[in-house]
């Protein structure tokens, strides 16, 4: 597991921009934590560092943004999603098993619709700081 200190959205920007170079097509990226931790952030920070240049606002209501770069980057967020077979209309498959890179913020609400083989990330907010631990499963 890999943990980093971050003091700052810059610093959770920058971290996740250098992390970028380990990312491979096909990583699916599954990022838990409250409202406001800076799960956006982490996936904005990758997605420069994989090429990406576009504006990258919240998918809250699109439930998926696609993005240009590197390779394809699908950022997933399903907040309001009320029951894992809503993910089947937007097809979520071909987005998951393609050989683009997936980052999915609120994953458990997918129920079990996810691949096991993942790479979880967990922001929490203490105090003045940022933790954010990542699990490579694959």
């Amino acid at each position: 597991m890999m943990i980093f200190i971050s003091k700052s959205e810059k610093e959770t920007f920058e971290f996740a921009k250098n992390l970028s170079n380990k990312i491979k097509p096909g990583n699916i990226f599954l990022l838990e934590g409250n409202l406001g931790v800076g799960k956006s952030v982490f996936i904005r920070g990758a997605a420069r560092g994989l090429g990406v240049i576009d504006p990258m606002p919240s998918p809250t209501f699109t439930i998926m943004n696609e993005y240009r770069g590197k390779f394809p980057v699908y950022h997933f967020d399903f907040y309001r999603i009320n029951d894992p077979i809503e993910l089947y209309e937007i097809g979520i498959e071909d987005y998951l098993y393609s050989n683009g890179v997936s980052f999915i913020e609120w994953p458990s609400k997918a129920g079990d619709l996810l691949p096991t083989k993942s790479i979880e990330v967990k922001i929490n907010f203490k105090n003045s700081y940022r933790k954010v631990s990542i699990k490579w499963t694959m």
